[in-house]
C-alpha cells in the first residue's frame, strides 16, 4: 500500500510500472489519473492545493486500509498532490489491484469519490480575474454516499 502526499509532480507512466510489477496473482489492475483542468469561462492562471501534514496522511491510510479489506483488493497506490499546480498538471493517481476486476473498479472509484469529497485538502482556484476556494459539491457528496 502506497500513499504519498507531495508536492512534486509525478510521473504516471512509472507509477503505474511500478505498480504493476509490485503485484502477484492479480487478475486485474485499475488506474485513475486527475489532471487540473482549466475553466471555460474564466481561464485559471494555477491551482493552490493546501493540505495539514501528518492529518492528510492518516486520514488516506484509513479509508485505503478500508478500501483494500472490503474490497480484496491486492494493494492499491494513492498519490495526492499539494502546493502550486498549473492547468495540465497531474493533481492525483489511484491504482488498485485485485483477482476480479469488479473489485479493482469499484474500489478505485470509492477512492477517488473520497478524494473529491472528503480528503482533507482544499483548492483554491487562481484565474485571470480572480481567486475562489472551490466549494463542496453536491454531486460529489451523493457520489460518495452510494458506498
Amino acid at each position: 500500500m502506497k500513499i504519498s502526499v507531495q508536492a512534486e509532480q509525478f510521473d504516471m507512466g512509472a507509477e503505474t510500472n511500478a505498480f504493476i510489477a509490485a503485484q502477484n496473482g492479480m487478475g486485474a489492475i485499475v488506474t485513475f489519473s486527475g489532471i487540473v483542468r482549466d475553466l471555460a469561462d474564466n481561464p485559471m492562471r494555477y491551482m493552490e492545493i493546501e493540505h495539514y501534514p501528518g492529518m492528510t496522511e492518516k486520514a488516506i491510510g484509513e479509508i485505503v486500509k478500508e478500501a483494500v479489506s472490503r474490497w480484496s483488493l491486492g494493494d492499491a497506490c494513492v498519490i495526492h498532490r499539494y502546493g502550486h499546480l498549473h492547468v495540465g498538471e497531474p493533481i492525483m493517481m489511484v491504482a488498485t489491484s485485485a483477482p476480479h476486476r469488479v473489485d479493482a473498479f469499484e474500489a478505485a472509484e470509492f477512492l477517488m469519490d473520497y478524494l473529491k469529497s472528503r480528503a482533507p485538502f482544499w483548492k483554491k482556484e487562481v484565474t485571470q480575474n480572480d481567486a475562489n476556494w472551490v466549494d463542496a459539491k453536491n454531486e460529489d457528496e451523493e457520489a460518495l454516499n452510494r458506498w
